[in-house]
């Protein structure tokens, strides 16, 4: 069996920083729904410094029983459209979004492989979304190809991360008093 080993590595955590930092200084709490990347986001969230001021937890969702047990997606959405699809990113994006006091969310399901792809869903199709309050969900498909799982799963993450950080300056800097304690 040849496994692969998905590291977090420093650019990960530098680009989760930098996420960070956006919805610290606009006073934004985040969560995320993971399928195919099964909590390395969270991960990759948690590792970077700061993070329990702006990331409420997440959800791994890796089974259909899952995504419609813990945040809410339509049995229907499931049989209908698949897991890997737009449909279901957006709903779990949306239901995690409802599930904690959050203003972000993010989600992430895909085919990771080795196995488990078909040639209308190959192996390395990802479908994100992005939900905001306030705002419309945004939607991207990434076809990274049969790269291995790792590196599936590492751009999945950067995707995601991509994603919030958009998200999240949609919203205004809240301003600071005394220059230092955030107004909330």
């Amino acid at each position: 069996m040849n496994l692969e080993i998905t590291r977090i590595d420093r650019d990960m955590i530098e680009r989760a920083a930098e996420l960070l930092k956006a919805c610290k200084d606009r006073s934004l709490m985040v969560t995320c729904a993971e399928s195919c990347t099964g909590g390395l986001l969270a991960g990759v969230l948690t590792d970077a410094p700061g993070s329990s001021a702006v990331f409420e937890g997440g959800f791994v969702t890796y089974s259909n029983r899952a995504k419609a047990t813990l945040i809410n997606v339509p049995q229907e959405l499931l049989d209908s459209h698949g897991a890997v699809s737009e449909q279901v990113a957006r709903a779990m994006a949306e239901g995690a979004l409802g599930r904690l006091p959050v203003e972000l969310s993010v989600s992430i399901t895909g085919i990771a492989g080795p196995d488990g792809g078909s040639p209308e869903k190959p192996v390395g199709l990802v479908h994100f979304a992005a939900a905001a309050t306030g705002h419309a969900t945004v939607h991207v498909e990434k076809r990274f190809g049969d790269i291995g799982r790792a590196g599936i799963r590492r751009g999945s993450v950067l995707q995601a991360i991509d994603m919030l950080e958009g998200m999240a300056r949609k919203f205004p800097i809240k301003p600071k008093r005394n220059g230092s304690e955030e107004v909330r």
